[in-house]
Formats: structure tokens, sequence, C-alpha cells
């Protein structure tokens, strides 16, 4: 099997892992991180319901910074935008990522 295929095979696979785990409600939504070389993503997703009720991503910020500090910055700016549609709690969900870095900047808020 080729390299990458194989690559792409095991990071499904500990996504998999960590959202059956994982569900999201309205009330409760599962906040789902995407990280890149330069950005991080960040989507508040209702699973009951099957749709996103926040987004928010490091190109909106005006910040600079090193990339943990503006995953800080996100963290909070995904805070601000729950709080404005009513939500106080949120799920972490890591996807295929270890909680290091970036990734446990956001989670940390």
């Amino acid at each position: 099997m080729k390299p990458v295929k194989l690559q792409n095979q095991r990071v499904t696979r500990r996504q998999a892992r960590t959202r059956s785990k994982i569900r999201g409600t309205a009330s409760m939504p599962r906040l789902s991180v995407k990280r890149g070389n330069r950005n991080i993503f960040l989507q508040a997703i209702d699973d009951v319901k099957g749709v996103t009720l926040v987004s928010a991503s490091t190109k909106e910020l005006d910040f600079k910074g090193t990339k943990s500090e503006r995953a800080m910055k996100l963290g909070e700016l995904i805070a601000e935008k729950a709080k404005k549609i009513g939500v106080s709690k949120m799920v972490f969900d890591r996807g295929a990522y270890k909680y290091h870095g970036r990734v446990k900047q956001v989670a940390e808020i």
C-alpha cells in the first residue's frame, strides 16, 4: 500500500476513535478543531441536527503573534461567539491531533 494512503487511513482511524465517544447537542455542542500549518479552524457543531452553530478561524483575527498566541485568541473569540447564541459549555473534539501545543491552547480557554 502507498505510504500516503496508509497515513490517511491512520488519521481516519484516530478521528473515528475520538469521535465515537463524543456527541454534541444544541445546549452543549462539539467543538471541532482543524489545524493547518498556518491557520486553525474551529466549529461548534450540533450533531443531533447536523448543523454548525458557530465557526471561527485565525484568518478572522487581526492579531499578529506566535501560532500558540493566536490559538489562545481564537479560543476566546469562539467563546464570545458561543455566548452570544446562548452556549456556555462545549465538548472538545481534538480529532486526530494530540492534545498538545495549539490544540491544547484552544481547549484551555
